[in-house]
């Protein structure tokens, strides 16, 4: 495979996985992060403690994911990709975190892992709103320590939207509180999740009515469907409030997932289907793209049965694979996808090129792009792909060459793929969208000086946002009448 280094007039950041792409006439904003690996501070009994018994596993693993991925700016769904089928991985952070190890994951406890860490992090503001209304005094919450407000999140979403059996919520949580933090933890989580199952009981939550101002609604549905404030407002003013609710009870609800058979090296959905029937794991076809098969459960035994890392299939959304059909590409051709990694369109886009004509990959990223170049080899497409590390304005500034397709996947807010993405909701502001629509807009006029006359252009983003999509096509045809 072909790789290119095209970076003249810019610096790259050693750390090129936390640099995305910033609109070039913007100044650079220094940006903090807290290392994951930063230890909670424990008590005497646990530095002596390496092992316990008593601890929920599920729980231990998941009170640690979530701190990584609240303090630690990791992201949900890569953390759930990189646990499964990795428990003694997991098992490691809980001991570097918390001091201690507890029981090994079985496959019942990653997935409880993965449910209860999507659906604590979707649930975050309601989840808060319960816990504050349930403390003596909202300073109680406001100055509760990290790993303490986890522990609670995790007990309280058990019982409301798990509906495990209370006691044993209550026991086990009230359990890692003490063996993680101290005894006064575990008896303050004791009395907030007692209170809980006493109001559950009676079905009196402490929730907010529906009512007052426009602002006042806003308020209360941004934490009764746990959206920020800002998005509950924007949906409200595009979609009307009825459509609006609808769109955060999709982005709550647990999502599905798609397998692509790997076309590249001769797998149709046709064998992919023979393999899931052989491990009894449920599916059905796409309705809309001949390679996808839709699952809901089974990842797990997907991934232990080797079928990805064989590079038979790949986990890649729907979505993704109609942008692909969009693009259409044919051997022979000459394509630039503009923001290419880790590639997932890429690759799917050689596969159909029957190993004729070039696909160049652009992005700024070099470890994303690394991991593009080993999914290109998995899957035996790397002869057509070519990949260009650099910032795609100045490889336009640079590149003289036409080409016929070129495909601009731009970054965006992501609000089309909350569902999937449950901790993106809360890493956006509205304040992102000037920013945003200032790249995109340089990056659209960068990508449309590479088609050649007669080629296509395409544009797309994974949001739902009309300032996105709809006004940004309009924006680059006013600069662009010819």
């Amino acid at each position: 495979m072909a790789q290119v280094a095209f970076l003249p007039r810019i610096i790259v950041s050693a750390d090129t996985s936390k640099a995305p792409l910033k609109p070039l006439r913007r100044a650079q904003r220094h940006r903090t992060s807290i290392s994951t690996n930063k230890r909670v501070p424990r008590s005497p009994l646990q530095r002596t403690l390496k092992f316990n018994d008593e601890v929920s596993p599920h729980r231990a693993v998941s009170a640690v994911r979530l701190m990584r991925i609240e303090l630690g700016s990791a992201f949900a769904d890569r953390l759930n990709k990189k646990g499964k089928g990795s428990g003694d991985n997991e098992m490691g952070y809980v001991e570097r975190t918390l001091g201690f190890r507890t029981k090994e994951l079985d496959n019942r406890d990653l997935r409880l892992v993965t449910d209860v860490v999507g659906g604590t992090i979707r649930w975050r503001r309601y989840l808060d709103h319960i816990i504050c209304s349930l403390c003596h005094e909202e300073s109680t919450f406001r100055g509760m320590e990290p790993l303490l407000l986890q522990i609670l999140r995790i007990g309280v979403y058990e019982i409301v939207k798990l509906e495990m059996p209370a006691y044993a919520v209550v026991y086990e949580n009230v359990t890692l509180a003490k063996v993680a933090l101290r005894p006064g933890a575990g008896d303050l989580v004791n009395g907030i999740l007692r209170r809980l199952v006493v109001l559950k009981e009676k079905n009196s939550l402490p929730l907010p009515k529906l009512e007052g101002d426009d602002r006042a609604q806003a308020r209360a549905l941004a934490t009764l469907y746990s959206h920020p404030v800002w998005m509950v407002r924007r949906w409200t003013k595009y979609l009307g409030q009825e459509e609006a609710i609808k769109l955060m009870e999709w982005n709550n609800n647990d999502p599905g997932f798609s397998l692509r058979a790997n076309v590249g090296r001769g797998v149709t959905r046709a064998d992919l289907v023979k393999q899931l029937n052989l491990l009894k794991v449920p599916h059905e076809l796409s309705l809309h793209l001949d390679d996808f098969i839709r699952m809901k459960t089974g990842l797990q035994t997907v991934i232990q049965a080797g079928l990805l890392k064989q590079g038979l299939c790949a986990v890649q959304d729907e979505s993704a694979g109609l942008v692909v059909s969009v693009v259409d590409a044919q051997p022979g051709e000459r394509i630039v996808d503009c923001c290419a990694a880790p590639g997932g369109k890429t690759v799917y886009m050689a596969s159909r090129m029957s190993g004729q004509g070039m696909l160049y990959a652009i992005d700024i990223n070099k470890g994303r792009l690394r991991i593009l170049r080993d999914t290109a080899m998995l899957h035996q497409v790397s002869s057509v792909i070519t990949t260009v590390h650099s910032d795609l304005r100045i490889f336009a500034d640079y590149k003289s060459d036409e080409y016929d397709k070129v495909l601009l996947d731009a970054p965006c807010s992501g609000l089309g793929v909350l569902s999937k993405r449950a901790d993106l909701r809360w890493k956006k502001s509205l304040e992102d969208f000037e920013e945003l629509k200032n790249l995109q807009d340089e990056l659209l006029d960068a990508a449309s000086s590479l088609v050649k006359p007669g080629g296509v252009l395409i544009y797309s983003t994974c949001s739902i946002d009309p300032e996105e999509n709809e006004e940004r096509v309009d924006s680059f045809l006013h600069r662009h009448p010819h």
